[in-house]
């Protein structure tokens, strides 16, 4: 009988680097959603407990399948061991898990870690016979320290002799902060995370912890590289029931050409008509243009479209409000696609967001869904190509 794994994840409401912290999206989706996904999808773990004191995060738990531990003020603080956590969760987990005998610690500000990678720890631990295990990255640094005299002095390579290669270096390893293992009984015994013979498992993932908003911008770079950019479940877009769109930046490629005499052109895709015609004869969702800007081009490609349009809004949220109202619909029916920082309230406030892949880096963070499209350039079509998803799969 396989031994009884938890998944743990220790996720305050608190931070000072990034405020907010566990709740910033990175693909589209949140860092405390990502590793409850990553927990659900390894083999070898039977459930994941986040212990949290915000409720914002419980709820996120809860929405991506997690299970809630409170997590008290005396450990929430940021002189609070981890290990202080881990124990007071344990104890949670034990009332509801008796016979639990592996304990998954994972960390939030590793974004990239997957099912595979805590499956790949916890054999490790198992193959070495090892109290506990941890991720890692191979690193070929030449490191130095300081002598007594205060100089440089070479840690795993002689500066005295002649440059070696990096690849002839002893293999060195480097710790990610992604995944820890444990034993309970061992953990418990000891009271920390290297609580006997250590098991590395080294893992491809970048070398980047989320620590600041630059770390946040540099890991959303690398998911859309990745083509990890988030998206909308099957059981999101059920609940979706209306599509409201900015027009420059997401129905163009948020530039436009003026003449001599001030009048406007922009540039539309073909394939976005394509799909907006699409989204309207499925009859499921409702159709809007919200526009901060007033310009007739706006309403002319709103009418060819067959869709409403509302345009001149500086409040989106309030002109988004009274439409909603008047057509009995409510925020949480809606998915709105932005582009640009004044779309942020409205992106907040809507059951579900996106933006084109080329959006302001202001949007990116707070979005469920990053379309691997540049706004004028397929964007449109591309968010229906997934709300109609089913369909196609049934035609």
């Amino acid at each position: 009988m396989a031994e009884k794994t938890i998944a743990v994840l220790l996720a305050r409401g608190g931070s000072k680097g990034v405020p907010g912290k566990n709740l910033r999206k990175i693909g589209g989706r949140s860092l405390v959603a990502r590793s409850v996904l990553a927990a659900r999808a390894a083999a070898q773990v039977g459930a994941v407990y986040v212990s949290t004191d915000d409720a914002e995060i419980a709820n996120e738990t809860r929405r991506f399948g997690g299970r809630v531990i409170d997590r008290p003020a005396e450990l929430s603080g940021d002189t609070a061991s981890s290990e202080s956590g881990w124990l007071h969760a344990l104890a949670v987990i034990r009332e509801q898990h008796p016979d639990v005998a592996r304990l998954v610690f994972l960390q939030c500000t590793s974004p990239f870690t997957t099912g595979a990678d805590i499956d790949g720890c916890l054999t490790a631990m198992n193959d070495k016979n090892a109290a506990c295990a941890l991720t890692v990255v191979e690193d070929h640094s030449f490191l130095w320290g300081l002598s007594s005299d205060g100089l440089g002095v070479g840690v795993n390579h002689d500066e005295t002799r002649q440059r070696q290669r990096r690849q002839d270096l002893a293999p060195a390893f480097k710790e990610n902060g992604a995944v820890y293992c444990v034993r309970v009984d061992d953990f418990e015994r000891v009271g920390r995370r290297f609580c006997g013979p250590v098991a590395l498992y080294p893992v491809d993932h970048p070398p980047v912890e989320i620590d600041s908003l630059a770390d946040l911008a540099l890991c959303n770079a690398i998911a859309a590289e990745r083509g990890d950019a988030g998206g909308l479940s099957a059981a999101d877009i059920a609940k979706i029931k209306v599509l409201v769109m900015d027009f420059d930046g997401v129905h163009t490629d948020d530039t436009a050409i003026v003449d001599q005499d001030g009048v406007e052109s922009v540039r539309v895709s073909r394939r976005d008509g394509m799909g907006i015609e699409m989204l309207r004869k499925s009859g499921r969702f409702a159709l809007l243009i919200l526009s901060k800007e007033k310009n007739h081009v706006v309403m002319r490609r709103a009418e060819k479209l067959q869709i409403a349009c509302l345009q001149a809004r500086d409040d989106k949220v309030a002109a988004l409000s009274e439409w909603l109202d008047g057509e009995g619909l409510v925020w949480d029916d809606v998915l709105f696609v932005g582009n640009d920082r004044n779309d942020l309230p409205a992106i907040r406030k809507a059951g579900f967001s996106a933006c084109p892949r080329d959006a302001h880096a202001s949007v990116v963070p707070f979005v469920d869904w990053i379309i691997p499209h540049d706004g004028g350039r397929g964007a449109v079509r591309a968010v229906a190509d997934r709300l109609l998803a089913d369909d196609a799969k049934q035609a």
